[in-house]
C-alpha cells in the first residue's frame, strides 16, 4: 500500500507527542496530553480522509501508517 509521506509524519509527531507524557504528573501532564490528544486527532482525520480519497477501508491505512512507522523496515529509515 502506498502511504503518502504526510500520514507517516502525523503520525510520528502524535507518537512523539505521547512518548513525552512518560514520568509527567499534574499539570504538566495535562498540558502535554491536550497536546498529544491534538496531534492524534489530526492524524485520525488524516487517515480518514485518505480512506475517502482512496476508497480504502480506513482500518487498513491505520494499521499501515502504524506498521511503518512504529516497525520500519531498514530501507523506510
Amino acid at each position: 500500500m502506498d502511504i503518502p509521506d504526510r500520514l507517516i509524519t502525523l503520525q510520528r509527531n502524535a507518537d512523539a507527542e505521547y512518548a513525552k507524557l512518560a514520568g509527567l504528573l499534574g499539570e504538566e501532564r495535562e498540558a502535554q496530553w491536550k497536546r498529544w490528544y491534538e496531534a492524534a486527532v489530526e492524524i485520525q482525520a488524516a487517515v480518514t480522509a485518505h480512506a475517502q480519497e482512496t476508497g480504502t477501508p480506513r482500518n487498513q491505512i491505520e494499521a499501515a501508517v502504524k506498521k511503518v512507522v512504529r516497525h520500519p523496515r531498514p530501507e523506510d529509515g
